[in-house]
């Protein structure tokens, strides 16, 4: 019973640092994801080379050396971040740069005829990315979304190459320590699963909820025309 008391609390004190850097990176991610997609496909030529080098410079750079810049190299500069900072800046702007283009790819695939019609109806560039594009757009990015979350999740394990000590770098030094290396990660590998399940579920629920959204908007549409 005390090898088990002693797990839960190590791997408890673990969880809440991965499940703190993926909330912040999460977030990051998702900011970063909509601002650059559909800065990737702005009218001004400047802008969408700007954001190509963001995106395509994180997409073919590994989250870890990121991660490591931003921790050991960046102080060198004269800013020092905590390792939480720059563990959940670096897998934010990594995971981001690859969010970005699941944003764009979505959005290019909304019908050229609707953008036709919104502009004929004399819609400015925002009204129709905000009341045309994005409303049949958000439902193509979600299932990719979703699997960039898992992923990002798994990413965190990262961390503790900055000195974090999150879920799998606590497996690691009980292992060490008590020994019992089956029981050990095969209990991580059962929390890894439940907090993907929880989240997989959330992200099926949230296309659930944008499905019947868009199904009302519609139906609203039709009525009042």
């Amino acid at each position: 019973m005390s090898l088990v008391t002693t797990l839960a609390h190590a791997l408890f004190s673990g969880l809440e640092i991965t499940l703190e850097v993926t909330f912040f990176a999460a977030i990051l991610a998702c900011v970063v994801a909509f601002a650059a997609g559909i800065a990737r496909v702005a009218r001004q030529r400047w802008i969408r080379a700007i954001v190509a080098v963001y995106v395509e410079g994180f997409r073919s750079t590994s989250a870890l050396v990121v991660m490591f810049w931003l921790y050991f190299a960046l102080p060198l500069l004269g800013l020092q971040l905590t390792a939480l900072q720059a563990g959940a800046l670096a897998l934010g702007l990594s995971y981001g740069a690859y969010g970005a283009e699941i944003v764009r790819g979505a959005i290019v695939q909304v019908p050229h005829g609707q953008l036709e019609a919104a502009t004929a109806l004399n819609m400015s560039s925002g009204q129709r990315m905000r009341y045309v594009v994005l409303p049949q757009a958000i439902l193509a990015m979600l299932p990719p979304l979703g699997n960039l979350l898992v992923d990002l999740l798994k990413a965190t394990s990262l961390v503790s190459l900055i000195t974090l000590s999150d879920l799998t770098f606590q497996g690691k030094i009980l292992q060490g320590t008590l020994g019992h290396p089956l029981e050990i990660f095969a209990l991580i590998l059962i929390v890894y699963f439940v907090i993907n399940f929880v989240l997989t579920r959330l992200v099926r629920l949230l296309e659930r909820r944008v499905t019947l959204g868009l199904g009302i908007s519609v139906t609203r549409e039709v009525t009042v025309t």
